[in-house]
């Protein structure tokens, strides 16, 4: 059974951070690989390195700065994790989903996620933004689910729904800021496998024919904490690189390919990201 964090960790992590900043933000973002740039957007931050916030696990994948910035976008109180943690880093669930809980307990009701992912959907090109309408868990149906063990009744019930997992109003509301500013948006299935080898030329063919647009390795076990604790979700993947289907194509995907693409997305999905938080500064969420 993996290890769970008592409520009382969590309140120590929580407690830390409020400590360190003033800001008392209702919106949470998560960098994936190459886009932690984004946090640069952020103004009168407060940056906290991840291994001085009690419990917290340290990030070990390249392209993951290892820090939480508390500031504002726009005119949006924000927390941004600049860098997550990842299955494949040896970490169990409950681990790498822990900020999650922590920014429940901080008084975040929205939760953002973006990731670096490979493109399956065949018209997909690498720069393309991947609005996430739904997912493919496969390390949860393998056993590996982040719920698993005694339940935090404190969060959410024993079997939460899964239908609703990335909220309908959000992605209404994403597209609607993408069509204003003349971005593309994609909407697609992510799927998510646990890593960290990418995906065989079959694994690829079968991933397509299940109706997956985009592969990665991490964006899932986060969302399912956030809705099991009520928490608001919208998810965007940057398709970074395009999935290999041939079993003796030329070339390979690397980290560093995704992180360099991930560096030329970033504008682009900055834009987005500001335009979505501007308006959810004008509602409540």
């Amino acid at each position: 059974m993996p290890t769970l964090y008592p409520l009382k960790a969590i309140d120590e992590a929580t407690a830390f951070i409020h400590n360190q900043s003033a800001w008392r933000p209702e919106v949470g973002l998560v960098l994936g690989s190459g886009l932690s740039g984004l946090a640069d957007a952020v103004t009168q931050a407060v940056v906290i390195p991840y291994g001085e916030i009690p419990h917290f696990p340290l990030s070990t994948a390249p392209g993951h700065a290892g820090r939480l910035v508390v500031g504002e976008l726009g005119d949006v109180p924000v927390c941004v994790m600049q860098g997550r943690f990842h299955f494949y880093e040896g970490y169990a669930l409950p681990q790498v989903t822990f900020p999650i809980r922590v920014m429940q307990r901080m008084g975040i009701r929205t939760l953002v996620l973006t990731n670096a992912a490979g493109g399956i959907n065949a018209g997909f090109q690498v720069g393309d933004l991947m609005l996430i309408e739904d997912h493919i868990n496969f390390v949860g149906m393998s056993g590996h689910n982040p719920l698993i063990g005694p339940n935090a009744d404190e969060f959410g019930p024993r079997f939460p729904a899964a239908n609703h997992m990335y909220s309908k109003n959000l992605r209404k509301m994403a597209q609607s800021v993408a069509a204003q500013l003349g971005l593309e948006l994609r909407t697609g299935v992510y799927t998510y496998l646990s890593g960290p080898s990418f995906e065989t030329p079959a694994e690829v063919r079968m991933l397509r024919v299940l109706g997956a647009d985009a592969v990665g390795m991490s964006t899932v076990p986060e969302a399912q904490v956030a809705r099991h604790a009520g928490m608001d979700v919208l998810a965007v993947s940057t398709i970074t690189n395009i999935a290999i289907d041939e079993l003796d194509a030329g070339s390979e995907p690397t980290h560093d390919e995704i992180q360099a693409a991930g560096a030329l997305i970033v504008p682009k999905l900055t834009q987005l990201l500001l335009g979505i938080i501007a308006k959810l500064g004008t509602r409540a969420v």
